[in-house]
């Protein structure tokens, strides 16, 4: 191991968390209620990272909450739901691993810090109806409204989302109708919260931590951003920082763990360790791929899994944090009824409803020609949408935007603004039409997972909530870009099952420990499912925090003895 040792140090602690989202906080304060002083440095302005921008949803498998609720659930049953669906990307042991030490962890944190989680009601399993270890209900969590003006002079500096309406909980949306009705939503209880300042979803979670991180005496540093690990010759021992323009040498006796997230933000990385072109973002600037600079020179291993694409699209005129254009997210625009998503031959390709199967297929090449034949793409839609249903940001019966796609009374008029076959793009509405009026996509199966039809579709829409005839003109097309917002990579730096670092060799690196997005994500393999990336920061956060204080869990041992593997 490299021995890059400073003349001093300007800061000592026990433990230091790089990166201020839920891993680094659950670590920090593990750390602390394992005795440790613990130090948080974060890059960005404000702390809360990434799981501040998200839905804020934990996946535990057989947690107590549903169990509460009478909902039968167990540990091995969701081990059993990733292994089947992880398709040998990922590791038994490390699937096993999350699964059974979530529950612990989420126990742990309710105990210790006051976190409130509750069951989202009617959300199940992305593959319910498709795998027999899937529920109907009860593995998704959300956390209670958090009152914010309880982290005093941090209130402000603790993130919220400029894309989630975080005055609501998952309840409130989808009790009235989810997210093709927004129109029949209860603003003025989003009103009160937001002048109250109680946040649910991602800012909601978030703030969870950032209270418990600072009852606990955690210190937490803005705009001070890790550049290098630094190592006595045997393990890692601190970092070199910079805050305010100079250097600060931060000296960590029991070890450092890198949760920095992903790479969204570094277009050469979306590239050269995904297969992401061009990828437009929804996360903020330091999510850059910090993970990989910090630990490379350690000689950490990179693993990684099949890749998530997404789709979104910008709306001309909105602009986010640092001027960029706001993305919109196309889940679940192009899942609602009367609309469709066509590639330039004027064809469907995929359950759009579905967003892990419809996204697996944009970066389909056809080895023939050498293309994307499913990539530039349209969403499509009549003018039923723009009456009934939000677009993003455009709220039904508000005035299009100015730039934003084409617009044209017949199909086959706007085909030909667009460039696609306008002979073909008219006989797929007409085939789509044909069944969507009874209810069947017998294509690509949209409306057959009932997670889609919760997300997407519009309860109130017979004789299926995602499936609607386009008839009604004047007719719309945007082309939609492929799009990142969530920082779930498909690489990372790979672990042991406390959250070590290995090297190439597969040993652990001693003090080096990553979790959260900056960590492979070797506990899902080839599967995604809403709720996982925030229930394994706060997990591997939670052990890698008890390692490095000399009391690693043992709860897998038994488990695993216990299951017999």
């Amino acid at each position: 191991m490299l021995e890059n040792m400073p003349k001093a140090w300007d800061i000592e602690t026990d433990f230091v968390s790089i990166g201020s989202g839920i891993a680094g906080l659950s670590a920090a304060i593990t750390a602390r209620e394992q005795g440790l002083e613990a130090i948080v440095l974060e890059k960005a302005s404000q702390v809360g990272g990434v799981t501040a921008l998200s839905m804020g949803e934990v996946w535990v498998a057989g947690n107590h909450h549903a169990e509460d609720l009478g909902i039968e659930d167990s540990a091995e049953s969701g081990f059993r739901y990733l292994q089947r669906l992880s398709m040998g990307y990922g590791s038994d042991l490390a699937i096993l691993n999350k699964v059974v030490h979530a529950r612990e962890a989420l126990r742990y944190f309710e105990e210790r810090i006051g976190l409130r989680t509750e069951v989202i009601r009617d959300c199940p399993d992305y593959y319910y109806g498709h795998s027999n270890d899937s529920v109907a209900e009860g593995r998704m969590l959300e956390v209670a409204p958090f009152p914010a003006d309880t982290l005093g002079d941090w209130q402000a500096k603790t993130r919220v989302s400029p894309q989630m309406p975080y005055g609501f909980t998952h309840h409130d949306m989808f009790s009235a109708g989810g997210t093709a009705n927004i129109a029949k939503w209860d603003f003025s209880r989003m009103a009160e919260r937001l002048t109250a300042d109680e946040r649910c979803l991602g800012p909601g979670l978030a703030a969870y931590f950032v209270k418990g991180a600072l009852d606990r005496g955690v210190t937490l540093m803005t705009e001070t951003g890790a550049e290098e690990l630094i190592a006595d010759g045997n393990r890692v021992v601190g970092v070199r920082a910079v805050h305010e323009g100079r250097d600060i040498f931060v000296k960590a006796r029991k070890g450092v763990l890198v949760a920095v997230s992903s790479y969204e933000r570094n277009q050469d990385y979306n590239r050269t360790l995904g297969q992401q072109l061009d990828l437009g973002s929804m996360v903020f600037s330091s999510v850059d791929g910090a993970n990989f600079r910090l630990t490379g020179p350690l000689g950490a291993r990179i693993a990684r899994v099949p890749d998530i694409t997404s789709l979104g699209f910008t709306i001309p005129g909105m602009e986010g944090e640092d001027g960029r254009p706001l993305w919109n997210s196309a889940l679940p625009v192009i899942g609602q009824p009367h609309t469709i998503v066509v590639n330039r031959a004027g064809k469907r390709f995929g359950n759009e409803a579905f967003y892990r199967s419809f996204y697996y297929t944009i970066d389909h090449i056809d080895g023939s020609t050498q293309t994307h034949p499913n990539f530039p793409c349209w969403a499509v839609i009549d003018s039923q949408v723009r009456e009934k249903y939000p677009f993003g940001s455009i709220m039904p019966g508000s005035d299009w935007p100015e730039g934003l796609g084409e617009q044209a009374p017949t199909l086959r008029e706007l085909a030909l603004k667009i460039g696609v076959d306008a002979d073909a793009l008219q006989q797929t509405v007409a085939t789509f039409n044909e069944h969507a009026v009874k209810g069947v996509d017998p294509e690509f199966g949209r409306g057959t997972h009932p997670w889609s039809t919760w997300m997407c579709g519009d309860p109130f829409h017979k004789p299926c909530p995602v499936l609607g005839a386009l008839e009604k003109g004047p007719f719309y097309a945007v082309q939609l870009d492929r799009m990142g917002g969530t920082a779930i990579a498909s690489s990372g730096i790979l672990t042991d099952l406390d959250g070590q670092a290995l090297d190439w060799n597969d040993e652990a690196i001693p003090g080096l420990y990553v979790a959260g997005n900056s960590q492979a994500r070797m506990e899902t393999g080839a599967v995604m499912q809403s709720g996982i990336s925030n229930a394994r920061g706060m997990t591997y956060g939670w052990l890698a925090a008890q390692h490095a204080a000399g009391a690693p869990s043992t709860l897998l041992a038994r488990e695993v003895e216990r299951m017999g593997l």
